[in-house]
């Protein structure tokens, strides 16, 4: 069983920065496709930033841009860099993980964290 935890999360001004990191344990993710999804209060769980096991990125378009997905196998990490932080990307932000491919389902995947919470002021 994988187990993954978040950290980084807080709060930011509008236009700041926050770095995201989801650590695993239990297996090594390295032939895992890992993503980062958000929710806000009162609306469905939605995919922000996936990476496959190859190190191919993909992101959502609100996103792109603004945020870099990054692995380290090594460190069996994935880290999520947030620049240019708007108002609405205030959310909780969940760390997932699939064999091999990412999608933007929620579904999909097997292994998620509990979460750690981003709020970005006006």
């Amino acid at each position: 069983q994988m187990q993954l935890v978040e950290s980084g999360g807080g709060l930011v001004q509008a236009g700041g920065s926050l770095r995201l990191s989801c650590v695993a344990s239990g297996v090594p993710v390295s032939r895992y496709g890992m993503a980062w999804f958000r929710q806000a209060p009162e609306k469905e769980r939605e995919f922000v930033a996936g990476i496959t096991w190859l190190e191919a990125p993909t992101y959502s378009d609100s996103v792109k841009g603004r945020f870099t997905i990054a692995r380290d196998n090594v460190g069996n990490t994935l880290n999520l860099f947030m620049n240019s932080l708007k108002p609405e990307d205030t959310a909780v932000y969940y760390c997932a993980a699939q064999w091999q491919i990412i999608t933007t389902t929620p579904q999909t995947y097997q292994y998620w964290g509990q979460g750690t919470q981003v709020t970005v002021s006006s």
